[in-house]
């Protein structure tokens, strides 16, 4: 407004009646809208531009935001507003669409990762957690694409590196695709799918068992293992040729000879019967077969099958990779661990113990499976135990199970008892590599640390422990030795050194790891009543690759009956060809 328009006003409204404009009898109102006010509307202001407007930075007036004004109110707000402008469409609605699929649920929400120090440079995103990211970043000098971050205790970093991002690779990870143990056929009839939420609420229990037989000798078990060894003078793990085996149940003359006698309703041995009982711990495939010869069942497995090789770091968040998974690192892939450990279980169980006379104790019955003849090894320190167990929930149908149960050695206590023995031994890698699952280094933390590392040890192999557990009780073992065996490098898996065995009571084993042999002994009933009312003679149960779920078909009789001709044959040409 100029200064001539003020004069030209004031000199119209002359102030003869006081301030501001004369008003005469010809103002009327009709037709203009008019909002009367409200005796509770409080002015505070003669003009507060405050209110209703926004700051710079597009936030609410002071009235929002200031508890100061919070008592106050707009002029008129109880009203309609009728004098406002006409709405428009409220942009703020909007957002970027992007034409991408969303990465997929991560730790912190779907599309919620966090990163803090890596910008974009030269407009390319420099992060690999998928589209959809919510990205924080410091730039240099106010630069967009920003080099510099933020650590962990909040310092800026400045340098050309950022910080590391929360949750390190967690949301990175590829799904898990693992190839299933074998390949389930289309003749095969599903009958049944159990997920492991049911598996785990069975229960069923069971008395302490009674031995039916015992088979071959037991070796003394050395005790100076089990002290510290000095650094740089490990003990290392030989390669011993002892003849061990490993006889399926439908091919063990034992258990055909007390089928024979309807000693019991289930027969198998001790390593199938851990891998039912703990399914539920279990992530990697694994199948069992079931033979039916009337109204007896045998659980079985099959040639170089899964359950013989002994995992590592099966339930570890952060498990070993396959090659198809991204890792390079050949001798840190599942199925070469898998080996390796087979490996050391098979010769430490031979090193631990004092062969010779001396202390050896025979069974009342020989090896079972040792032939002289053809067997040019001399047989390994081992005791096959066979143990029945009454499995009946009522008097009218009684169900028994036979098991043939290993002991590994045989040790003195104080009192000059006699104490039976099993042996397993632990395998570390390498604690720095990807897939060992935070394990301590057994070198420097094994004596100082050695509840710590037992317990990594029991949350990334939960599995293994559980059927080793299992196993021990079953066979009514005294005490049960874990041994500690590392790579002598961690780069080469060819070569190991023994850095400790500590013995445990199976059963104070099992409470520390909430191992509920009820609910194994629940599964394996279930199990065996769908099998006895269905009318077929074989059966196989297949562990889900992905999935904690177990599948329960109906397989033609003579299945992998002619792949094992085949491979036998494969094997006499293989021979004559080496002729």
């Amino acid at each position: 407004m100029t200064v001539k328009s003020l004069v030209d006003i004031v000199d119209a409204c002359p102030p003869d009646d006081g301030w501001g404009c004369s008003v005469t009898d010809d103002i009327t109102l009709n037709g203009v809208p008019y909002a009367p006010f409200s005796k509770g509307d409080k002015l505070g202001r003669v003009a507060d531009w405050s209110s209703e407007s926004k700051d710079r930075d597009g936030r609410g007036g002071r009235s929002q935001y200031n508890r100061n004004f919070r008592d106050q109110q707009v002029y008129g707000a109880n009203h309609a507003v009728i004098f406002n402008a006409p709405p428009t469409e409220d942009e703020g609605s909007f957002s970027v669409v992007s034409n991408v699929r969303d990465s997929g649920k991560t730790r912190f929400g779907r599309g919620g990762v966090f990163t803090r120090g890596r910008g974009q440079r030269g407009g390319r995103g420099d992060t690999r957690g998928g589209r959809g990211q919510f990205q924080q970043t410091r730039g240099r000098g106010g630069q967009s694409g920003g080099y510099g971050g933020y650590d962990r205790a909040g310092r800026p970093t400045g340098g050309s590196r950022g910080g590391r991002r929360f949750g390190w690779r967690d949301y990175d990870k590829p799904a898990r695709n693992r190839d299933a143990s074998i390949n389930v056929k289309a003749e095969w009839s599903l009958l049944e799918e159990i997920d492991f939420t049911r598996l785990s609420k069975l229960n069923l229990e069971a008395d302490n068992g009674e031995d039916v037989g015992s088979y071959g000798f037991l070796y003394p078990y050395d005790r100076s293992y089990e002290k510290p060894p000095v650094k740089g003078a490990e003990k290392r793990l030989t390669a011993l040729d002892r003849a061990a085996y490993n006889v399926t149940a439908s091919s063990d003359p034992v258990i055909q000879e007390l089928a024979d006698k309807d000693e019991a309703t289930i027969f198998t041995t001790d390593s199938v019967l851990a891998t039912l009982m703990t399914a539920p711990r279990s992530v990697y495939p694994w199948d069992i077969v079931i033979v039916r010869q009337g109204n007896k069942i045998f659980l079985d497995k099959r040639e170089n099958a899964a359950l013989d090789m002994v995992s590592v770091n099966e339930n570890a968040a952060d498990a070993p990779m396959d090659a198809s998974e991204g890792n390079k690192d050949t001798i840190n892939q599942p199925g070469a661990l898998a080996e390796e450990a087979t490996y050391i279980n098979h010769n430490f169980v031979n090193q631990v113990v004092t062969e010779g006379e001396s202390g050896k104790v025979d069974m009342p019955n020989a090896n079972p499976f040792y032939n002289p003849s053809e067997d040019t090894d001399p047989p390994a320190s081992k005791v096959y135990k066979y143990r029945k167990f009454d499995l009946s929930t009522n008097e009218d149908n009684p169900v028994f199970l036979v098991v043939r149960a290993e002991i590994d050695a045989v040790q003195r206590n104080a009192s000059g008892e006699d104490q039976l023995v099993t042996v397993k031994a632990l395998n570390e890698f390498d604690s720095k590599a990807a897939g060992s699952g935070g394990a301590l280094d057994w070198r420097t933390k094994l004596v100082s640390h050695r509840g710590a590392v037992v317990a990594t040890e029991m949350k990334n192999n939960s599995c293994k422990l559980a059927k080793w557990t299992t196993q021990s009780i079953l066979a009514k073992a005294d005490i049960m030795k874990l041994g500690f065996v590392s790579r002598a490098n961690p780069k080469a898996n060819d070569k190991h050194v023994i850095l400790g065995v500590v013995g445990w009571k199976p059963k104070d084993f099992a409470t520390q790891m909430n191992l509920s042999l009820a609910n194994g002994w629940g599964i394996v009933r279930t199990i065996a009543d769908m099998v006895l009312q269905q009318g077929g003679d074989k059966y196989i149960i297949v562990k889900d690759p992905n999935k904690p779920i177990l599948r329960l078909y109906e397989i033609p009789a003579g299945t992998f009956e002619e792949d094992e001709d085949e491979e036998e044959e494969e094997e006499e040409e293989a021979g004559d060809d080496d002729e």
